[in-house]
């Protein structure tokens, strides 16, 4: 198997993909794509993704781009850690939250960028409009959350890595976040395969 990540190693969506590689334990060979430089834009990777986009997996002749599909594919095609609950109610829970990450709070995402996490940058104070988003995503956690429990569904599942890189945006630059959400966060950002992506080399550092 391939896994194509931008070259810089900063994708939230394209560690979410390598993390489920990896906890799966499957053999796999990173292939980096120089997005500045457009590579995902030329025609032979346009033959793997046809939404020209990173991360994509290449099993075989089969090609998949879109973590949370990646996730959920080797998933059902490959044995190991399970990646999702296996309460129906739970797996269903783990793939709203997912999906609210990739698609809500875009001002914590665009004023936090990953490059905080990863780069060590140091941003400017939150907007009221990231304020507002850190907001929503504190009350949402601390519902979702357990009290006591550092993963939401009692075991690990590739939601928890979702959410603490979401959390870990604030964490790591100095914003205000609820202790027991940023032990949380701090918490999973320990699981090795996890470090594995945090610590990839990147030359932007």
């Amino acid at each position: 198997m391939k896994l194509f990540v931008d070259s810089e190693f900063l994708s939230p969506y394209a560690m979410s993909a390598f993390v489920a590689l990896r906890e799966k334990h499957i053999q796999f060979e990173v292939v980096p794509i120089n997005l500045a430089q457009g590579e995902h834009q030329s025609l032979s990777y346009a033959s793997l993704s046809h939404t020209l986009r990173v991360p994509t997996i290449s099993d075989g002749d089969f090609h998949l781009s879109e973590s949370s599909a990646i996730g959920e594919y080797v998933e059902e095609i490959y044995e190991g850690m399970a990646l999702y609950p296996t309460n129906v109610r739970s797996k269903a829970k783990a793939r709203e939250i997912q999906a609210w990450l990739r698609s809500d709070l875009m001002p914590i995402r665009v004023e936090r960028s990953t490059e905080v996490v990863f780069l060590k940058r140091s941003p400017p104070p939150l907007s009221k409009d990231a304020q507002a988003a850190a907001a929503k995503l504190f009350a949402a956690v601390e519902a979702v959350l357990p009290v006591g429990r550092q993963s939401l569904f009692g075991a690990w599942s590739i939601a928890d890595t979702d959410l603490a890189l979401m959390l870990n945006r604030l964490v790591q630059a100095g914003d205000k976040v609820p202790t027991r959400l940023a032990a949380y966060a701090q918490a999973q950002w320990q699981r090795p395969s996890v470090q594995e992506w945090v610590n990839m080399p990147r030359s932007a550092q």
